[in-house]
């Protein structure tokens, strides 16, 4: 064998080794697939205001390496109250899901859903949430990795012949909700709450399987509830009947899995930044929503002075039940309402 080519080969080697080294923090940087599964359809607000542009954003933080692929309305299979466990068990990389769809799985969070506790804006409840759960619930959330914890601004009354204003109106009417506290809050006006995950609510209403059900603004156009209802009773004021609080998380082991460069890219796209943004936006859809029941003709009546008072006498049982269910269970009900009291006043005097 000649010098020349043991030279040749020796330099090419070095130069390869010194280009593997190279790749090994940069072209060859793990390049990675996410599915991202939710529950509601590609046309509402979240999935192309909020969804699409976050996974844009992370493939561009990454430059190319991290490809989130978005599969909306339950594509992937499995119903809404499922959609947390397959993050958990890795069916799915990363799921947007309702805490409230596994009544009592979260016994923390529901703090952030009693009635007159969240803010009236998403951003505020939003920032509030993500914070308790830093401060209150990691343990509740121990099975996965959470990107951002959220919930949204006020939640109204949409029904067909009858307006919902005072607390009286809802007795005898079957109506859809999200969550486990304000099922209570209607059971004990003498209506009929069904836990309807948001997918159903459209065939709900035109079956007549419910007589209206409580939404945000954002979620009206997505699920043609101005088109299936006629009525609206808004709550007014600066904090909110209720919120549902909403849950934005990965599985473990893919997030563990990820390089140092890619966990830094979801880091940097996640946590209490996130979680406000996307409240603040929330917000703004929440605007689009109301254009779009206006736009129907559908007429809404706003709760306020004497009548929101009575809601919130109405909500106060609730709170108070509450708070004795969580001292059973061994945990500090009062503690915990105070602190998501604490940090919604904190968030609103920090962001207006």
């Amino acid at each position: 064998m000649s010098t020349r080519f043991i030279k040749g080969f020796a330099l090419a080697a070095t130069a390869g080794a010194m280009s593997i080294a190279t790749m090994s923090t940069s072209a060859l940087a793990q390049e990675v697939t996410l599915r991202l599964h939710h529950f509601l359809p590609a046309a509402s607000q979240a999935h192309q205001k909020w969804l699409e542009p976050w996974a844009e954003k992370v493939e561009a933080d990454s430059e190319g390496r991290i490809d989130v692929q978005i599969f909306p309305a339950m594509q992937l299979g499995g119903r809404p109250p499922q959609l947390f466990d397959q993050a958990r068990d890795g069916v799915v990389d990363i799921v947007w899901t309702l805490a409230g769809n596994t009544p009592g799985r979260f016994p923390s969070l529901e703090a952030l859903e009693l009635p007159f506790v969240p803010h009236a804006t998403g951003e505020v409840t939003s920032a509030a949430a993500h914070e308790f759960y830093e401060e209150n619930a990691t343990e509740e959330l121990s099975d996965v990795h959470v990107l951002a914890v959220f919930g949204h601004g006020h939640g109204n009354f949409y029904t067909r012949e009858k307006t919902i204003v005072r607390p009286e109106d809802a007795e005898g009417m079957t109506i859809r909700v999200p969550n486990r506290v304000i099922n209570q809050t209607l059971s004990n006006l003498g209506a009929n709450p069904q836990g309807i995950p948001a997918p159903g609510v459209p065939e709900a209403l035109s079956r007549g399987v419910v007589q209206g059900v409580v939404f945000p603004y954002e979620v009206v156009p997505a699920l043609k509830v101005d088109e299936l209802t006629d009525k609206v009773g808004a709550f007014t004021g600066d904090r909110s009947l209720y919120t549902a609080v909403f849950l934005f998380v990965m599985n473990k082991g893919a997030y563990e899995g990820l390089s140092d460069e890619n966990k830094a890219v979801i880091d940097a796209n996640s946590g209490l930044e996130l979680a406000t943004q996307i409240g603040a936006k929330w917000d703004e859809w929440d605007e689009i929503g109301k254009a779009a029941i206006m736009e129907s003709g559908n007429e809404i009546t706003y709760i306020e002075g004497d009548a929101l008072e009575a809601w919130k006498a109405a909500g106060q049982p609730v709170i108070d039940a509450w708070v004795e269910e969580q001292n059973a269970a061994g945990r500090d009900g009062a503690a915990l309402v105070q602190s998501a009291q604490d940090l919604v006043s904190e968030h609103e005097a920090a962001l207006n």
